[in-house]
């Protein structure tokens, strides 16, 4: 195998670099994983990955899931672990 020439390498920074400006960082990116599962990024350092099901369940409970993270901002923010 050939090693790239320099046109080639300045090509692909510049295709690089482009595709990395449409991933602003707060942006989430939802992908379609190889078993079937749904894969969110840009909430962290690593995806969270959940089935159709489950994102159906975490979906159903967004109300409870928003009312428990108000109940608990202060514990959460402030890194106790005291939740109720």
């Amino acid at each position: 195998m050939t090693e790239p020439t320099k046109e080639e390498l300045l090509a692909r920074i510049a295709e690089l670099e482009k595709k990395a400006e449409g991933r602003k960082k707060g942006t989430l990116e939802f992908r379609v994983g190889e078993k079937g599962g749904v894969s969110v990024y840009g909430l962290g350092r690593f995806p969270v990955t959940l089935y159709y099901e489950q994102w159906v369940r975490l979906l159903d409970a967004a109300a409870d899931l928003r009312a428990f993270l108000e109940e608990n901002k202060v514990a959460m923010l402030s890194g106790t672990r005291s939740f109720s």
